[in-house]
């Protein structure tokens, strides 16, 4: 930070007009350079005394009996008052800035879990479960009333369930079925696997293998290697072998009429059908989505105007196309390599300019956070932050934050911020998830959506709501700052993540049509 723009940054802190950007840039200067500290008391020392002869000459200082009056040894009380407020403001920033590093020391996040949902489809969940892929696996007990899911545990065990199933997770090791149709793939540095039923336990390391339970009996397989069965009830155990087949009774015993299970399924490609014909139907709401003329501009990040990939069409009527800077390509939702944008290279953005003045705004995007590791982590930010303009970022506790400037004078309400809950935590890192935002300018509202649903609603204040909003030049995933900027210092606030689908509406949409978005292209 150059001596000019410091000083210029002191003049608008002391005159109530400094954003909050520049005022972090300022607290981190002052802290780490003592010049910065000096400048700011000599300006201090200078306003108070602007002030104190200003009083002075409009009769502020008199009383009945003549000028109030000050020996050579008095203390002047307004240098005390800038000493004092600059002590107090760079102690309260060194306060918190240690205060955060023991924080970031000492507090580590913490999920609870053996191994995540990695694959779902066509599920109803009962329960009142709502789990989605990505998900860590709950530690009660699971009811899968319909469709096929795939668990992937951290020691390597995969296990896919099919049809209505109840099932606990009890460790990395153990799982308890009550009902329903299995497959367990456990590697060879798996471990010992047991699965549990109430006719007794059935283990095997470095094996695969296929079970049906009704809750009392239980049907088993093995396609890969072999396992050991230890009835409830105390009974023989046995030995089972590759390709053997067996059925109990209720106490866990092995019965002489060997039924066979159902022919093997091959479940990973009823799951990857599945997933294209989710594609498929997707392509082909994105195809009807383009024509939409309240769009400003809509993006399915794969779609490139040159060989060079650096140039992002805009797939909208409006031709808005963005420009790629530094973004990496990388995998969409659906898994297709280079078909989506990594924004977490420093520097990274999809630049593009948006013309015109709007009443409403919707905003949306699939986005897969890896960390929120800056303070604000952007998601959408025009260029600075003027009158009229727009701010959609993620803060590092996982609040989304949407605003519109209203007034030119810049200050702590020059605009409302509309914060929603935390939508984010360390347990969803690498997870897709839909993001929209609705500025209703008619009705003067802001709504937060998470994956089609509603999670927060603010009424702006009449006084902070703007008449228009205007987006002009603006970046994708990143903040390009004011341009008066002299220094190459620059506020952080790449997405460190992936996004590979992103529109823009000029009109308020509604809580079904958002709903409608989320469903088209979910997973």
């Amino acid at each position: 930070m150059t001596p000019q723009e410091r000083d210029q940054l002191l003049d608008d802190l002391l005159e109530g007009d400094i954003t909050d950007a520049d005022f972090l840039r300022l607290e981190a200067e002052m802290i780490v350079d003592s010049d910065a500290r000096v400048a700011y008391y000599d300006r201090l020392k200078l306003q108070t005394g602007l002030e104190k002869e200003a009083r002075a000459a409009a009769g502020e200082r008199t009383t009945g009996k003549g000028t109030i009056s000050r020996g050579k040894g008095n203390f002047d009380p307004f240098l005390l008052a800038a000493v004092g407020a600059l002590l107090l403001l760079v102690g309260v920033l060194a306060f918190k800035i240690n205060q955060d590093t023991r924080q970031a020391g000492t507090e580590e996040p913490v999920a609870t879990g053996f191994g995540v949902i990695a694959e779902t489809s066509e599920v109803q969940w009962g329960n009142g479960l709502k789990i989605s892929r990505g998900d860590l696996v709950p530690g009660e007990e699971v009811h899968l009333q319909s469709g096929i899911i795939r668990v992937e545990l951290f020691n390597g065990v995969i296990i896919y369930f099919a049809g209505e199933s109840k099932f606990t997770l009890i460790s990395d090791h153990e799982l308890r079925v009550g009902k329903g149709e299995v497959q367990i793939q456990v590697p060879e540095l798996g471990g010992t696997f047991e699965l549990k039923t109430a006719a007794g336990t059935l283990s095997a390391d470095d094996a695969v293998f296929s079970a049906a339970t009704s809750g009392k009996e239980v049907a088993a397989r093995f396609e890969k290697g072999t396992g050991q069965w230890i009835p409830e009830a105390g009974g023989s155990k046995s030995i089972l072998r590759q390709l053997e087949t067996f059925t109990t009774d209720s106490g866990g015993n092995r019965k002489s009429d060997v039924a066979s299970l159902p022919p093997t399924r091959n479940w990973e490609k009823e799951l990857l059908d599945d997933r294209a014909s989710r594609l498929s139907s997707w392509e082909r709401s994105r195809k009807q989505l383009s024509k939409d003329e309240r769009l400003l501009a809509y993006f399915s990040m794969e779609e490139s105007l040159d060989d060079s990939s650096s140039v992002v069409k805009d797939l909208s009527l409006k031709g808005n196309d963005g420009g790629i800077i530094r973004a990496e390509r990388s995998r969409n939702r659906w898994g297709e390599p280079e078909a989506a944008l990594d924004f977490t290279p420093m520097g990274s953005r999809v630049r593009l300019n948006i013309p015109g003045d709007h009443s409403s705004l919707s905003l949306m995007c699939w986005v897969k956070i890896d960390s929120l590791d800056r303070l604000y982590n952007s998601l959408f930010l025009t260029d600075g932050h003027e009158i009229h303009e727009p701010h959609w970022q993620i803060m590092n506790d996982g609040r989304m934050f949407f605003s519109v400037r209203a007034w030119q004078k810049k200050g702590p309400s020059d605009k409302h911020i509309a914060f929603s809950p935390p939508v984010w935590k360390p347990t969803d890192g690498g997870k897709w998830i839909h993001l929209a935002t609705v500025f209703d300018g008619q009705r003067g509202t802001i709504t937060h959506y998470v994956n089609g649903e509603a999670v927060s609603i603010d009424q702006i204040p009449e006084h902070l709501l703007p008449d228009k909003v205007t987006i002009g030049a603006a970046s994708i995933g990143n903040w390009s700052e004011p341009r008066y900027r002299t220094d190459p210092d620059f506020a952080v606030r790449n997405l460190n993540g992936s996004i590979d689908e992103f529109a823009i509406f000029s009109v308020a949409l509604d809580a079904s049509e958002i709903q409608s978005l989320f469903e088209s292209g979910r997973l």
